[in-house]
Order: C-alpha cells, then sequence, then structure tokens
C-alpha cells in the first residue's frame, strides 16, 4: 500500500524513526479514508517507545512548529493543509466514574485493541523492512467492504471505558453510510446512561459532526433508537409522538423536525446555524400544543417560546453566544413569517417588514421556510412554493427600490431633540417609531425629506416646538 504514503512527509518519518531504532505507523482514520476514497488531512502516528523526539525532528526537516505535550508524550505538527499528531503506543484502563484512562506504555497490538472500531484500528507500516504494509488485525477491510461498524474488542467494555465511542458510532454511520453490528448497536443501548459522564463540549462537536453530514436525520433516529437522545437532549426528545383527539391528529413534530434538517442540508452549502435553526424550529411545540374544538390541534406562539428557549440550549451545550445565538433565535422567531405570507395574498408592506426584521439573513430565512414544507400533498406543496417563489421576487424589487434590508430611519433621536429643543424623552422614540412604520408600510419613502416632513406633522400634532 506504499501508493496510500505518497505524501513526501511520510519518507522523511520513516528515515527518522530507522536513524533511532523506533517502529512507527500511521494509524486511524487516515487508513481508513484512503480505502474509502476520501481526502483526509488529519494523520495519526503511533510510535513505540517516545514521538516526541521524532516530531521536533521533523518539524525542523519540514520547517514547522511543534506542538509537544509531554504530560500526554503527545505532540502535534501542522504544515500546509496536513496536522499530524505523534503518540507513544499505549494501553489503557478506566475507573467506573471516568472516562479519562489511566495510561501506560504498550505494544502495537495493545494500542490496536484500544482503538474504537475496527476500521479505524488499521494501520500502515512506516518501518523500513515492511513501508506502507497494512496491519489489520481485525479484519476491519472486510467491515469496510461491507460498511459494517463494530469494535474491535467486547463493545461493553469498549463504550464503558469511553462512552464518548457510542455518539462516534452513530456519528461514523451517519457521515459514512454504514450501520452498525447489531451486538454494538445492542451494547450501546446497555450503556447509554454512561454518555451522562461525557463533557457536554465534547458531544457537542460529535453531534455537529452529525448534523453538517449529508442526511443528518439518519444520525438523529439512530440515536433516539439506542436511547443516547432521550439522555443528551431531552429538548428533541420531547418532540417524539402524536395524540389523537376527536379523531384529528397532529404530525409527529419529531419526524417533521428531521425532514426539514435534511431538506435544509441538501441545499444550504453547509451552514451549520441554519441547521441549528432547523433542529430548533419547532421546539416550543410541546409547550405551546393545545386543543381548539374548532380547529383542532394549535400551537400558537411556538415561535415566540422556541425563540427563548434557544437561550438555555446554548447554554447547556455549550454553544456560542452573541451572534450566532442572536442568528439562531432570529431564525426560530420568524420561521412562520414567509409562510404566513405565502397562505394569503403578498402585500408590499408585509415583505418590508419581514425584509426589515430578517435583514442580511433574509435567504437564509426563507430557505428554512422553504424547507419546513414537509406536507405529503403534492398540490399543497406546488402552491406554497409558487407563493414563496412570488415573494422571493418582491423581496428583490422591494429592495432594490426601497433600500429596506438593515435600514436605519433617516430620523434620529438627536434631530428630534435638536429641532425642538427636548430632552431625551418617551415621545422621542413614539415619533421614530412611527416614521418607521411609515417608511415599512409604504405611506412614505426611506428618504430623508419625506420622514422630515412626517416629523413636523407629527409634532405639530403633539404640540412640539410651541
Amino acid at each position: 500500500m506504499k501508493e496510500a504514503l505518497n505524501n513526501k512527509v511520510f519518507p522523511i518519518i520513516s528515515e527518522l524513526l530507522d536513524t533511532e531504532n523506533i517502529k512507527g505507523y500511521v494509524i486511524g482514520g487516515f487508513v481508513r479514508d484512503f480505502f474509502l476514497k476520501r481526502d483526509c488531512k488529519d494523520i495519526d502516528i503511533v510510535v513505540l517507545g517516545s514521538g516526541l523526539d521524532i516530531a521536533e525532528k521533523l518539524g525542523k526537516q519540514i520547517r514547522c512548529n511543534v506542538s509537544l505535550f509531554k504530560k500526554f508524550g503527545t505532540a502535534m505538527l501542522k504544515k500546509d493543509d496536513l496536522e499530524i499528531e505523534f503518540v507513544g503506543a499505549r494501553k489503557e484502563s478506566y475507573r467506573s466514574d471516568s472516562r479519562k484512562p489511566i495510561v501506560e506504555d504498550g505494544t502495537m497490538e495493545d494500542d490496536q485493541n484500544r482503538r474504537d472500531f475496527t476500521i479505524n484500528a488499521m494501520a500502515f507500516s512506516l518501518n523500513k523492512e515492511n513501508y506502507g504494509e497494512l496491519i489489520d488485525p481485525f479484519n476491519g477491510m472486510d467491515d469496510l467492504a461491507n460498511k459494517v461498524l463494530k469494535t474491535p474488542m467486547d463493545a461493553d467494555i469498549t463504550f464503558s471505558d469511553d462512552p464518548l465511542r457510542m455518539i462516534r458510532a452513530v456519528r461514523f454511520a451517519t457521515q459514512l453510510g454504514f450501520t452498525i453490528e447489531d451486538a454494538t448497536f445492542e451494547a450501546i443501548k446497555r450503556n447509554a446512561k454512561r454518555i451522562e459522564i461525557v463533557s457536554v463540549e465534547r458531544i457537542s462537536t460529535e453531534i455537529e459532526k452529525i448534523m453538517m453530514s449529508p442526511v443528518p436525520s439518519v444520525g438523529f433516529k439512530l440515536l433516539d433508537k439506542c436511547g443516547l437522545l432521550k439522555i443528551m437532549f431531552p429538548f428533541m426528545h420531547n418532540l417524539k409522538g402524536v395524540e389523537v383527539r376527536n379523531g384529528r391528529a397532529h404530525k409527529d413534530n419529531f419526524y417533521h423536525t428531521l425532514t426539514v434538517l435534511d431538506n435544509v442540508a441538501a441545499m444550504d452549502g453547509g451552514k451549520l446555524w441554519l441547521r441549528w435553526s432547523a433542529l430548533l424550529h419547532d421546539v416550543a411545540k410541546p409547550k405551546t400544543k393545545s386543543w381548539d374544538d374548532t380547529v383542532g390541534w394549535t400551537f400558537h406562539g411556538h415561535e415566540v417560546v422556541g425563540s427563548k428557549m434557544a437561550n438555555k440550549i446554548f447554554r447547556e451545550l455549550r454553544l456560542p453566544l452573541g451572534t450566532t445565538l442572536d442568528y439562531v433565535k432570529k431564525m426560530i422567531f420568524l420561521h412562520l413569517r414567509p409562510i404566513a405570507l405565502a397562505k394569503e395574498e403578498v402585500s408590499d408592506s408585509a415583505v418590508r417588514r419581514m425584509l426589515f426584521e430578517a435583514g442580511d439573513d433574509i435567504d437564509d430565512l426563507m430557505m428554512l421556510c422553504e424547507a419546513d414544507i414537509t406536507s405529503a400533498n403534492d398540490a399543497k406543496v406546488k402552491k406554497y412554493m409558487e407563493n414563496f417563489a412570488l415573494v422571493r421576487r418582491l423581496l428583490k424589487e422591494i429592495e432594490a427600490k426601497d433600500k429596506i434590508r438593515n435600514f436605519q430611519p433617516p430620523i434620529t433621536g438627536e434631530i428630534i431633540m435638536e429641532r425642538y429643543k427636548i430632552p431625551a424623552s418617551a415621545i422621542i422614540g413614539e415619533i421614530k417609531m412611527i416614521i418607521k412604520d411609515a417608511i415599512l408600510d409604504g405611506t412614505i419613502a426611506n428618504d430623508y425629506d419625506e420622514a422630515y416632513a412626517l416629523m413636523e406633522k407629527i409634532a405639530e400634532e403633539k404640540g412640539l416646538g410651541k
């Protein structure tokens, strides 16, 4: 398999290993992805001994900085688009209350035994005597061919030792289109509760990799089936189920949400936070569900409640706050707006207001709303999409004409105070609001002179400046 090691860095490492009389191997994802014909820029080198000296000498030869983590016996180099990590071969043992292992020096066999899945336990030799040879003790090549994920050793021990591997199993199944071996999946079910000892940050990282897969619903359905979803994401689990009253049922909001997420993933070009918006857009439906004898099931205000729930969810999952959270909250809050427009005759005023509130995120909002149409009624979907096309056309026309996106009303509070010699007060905000509404309603243009004239009229009515 020497063709797998055609990058010029591998012969250099091989020479260094030979000079130091140390054995070394490329292991894990790089090997797996070579056979899957997937690009991989993360290279893991396992060394039988200390890899720190080899890493430092490699850094000098290829002229790049080396980060040494002596406490863990690892080293990291970054060169161009490659990230190379050196680690000594090791064996691990675990305590029941922690996923942090007790690490000891080990053999190559020990190191491969501790790997998460057979397809990640394969290695290429970097040693002169068998350079490029595949070392595959667990028949990972067969599992690659059969698209199966299973653990090298006893699955219960593998997952109990490091519970994050359970989510990684789901993530690899989602990313690669593999199935999880039945015995391995049953072990995930038995050990699901162990996920509680894993840090939230590590869990969120794996979940986002699932979300960035081509069909992320695959992963969430697996998480639900094995019992992890209920523990990690109760807000998602609570969306499950259908209630029937008087012969009328609402849709299962869990599966609807996953369909919306898949729809967004198919057209968003890899926008992580838009996918989070899709995942959370109906998160408040369990809280807002009620029955009306006339119209049936309702979820009034779920967009408002859901926007507020995003605060708590983002904090619990240690996700970025600030502008990222603001974006997701905005998407949730506004996700019904284009749908409402598409149900009725579209007015310029309504389109102006939506454009003003969405700002530069208007295209993402429209994408989310189109993804949210999951009806099985083809005629209904066709009608919605035709109306969405009309909304998009009006958005372009109104933006070109009125420059509403992210606009600031031309009359500021300072102008009002200076003109009428009044201090800051509630009436200033009232005047600004009237002017803003007039522009959005199309009563006046987004123009300083027209806005100033309206200000004068309002001030006269309120007796200002007398």
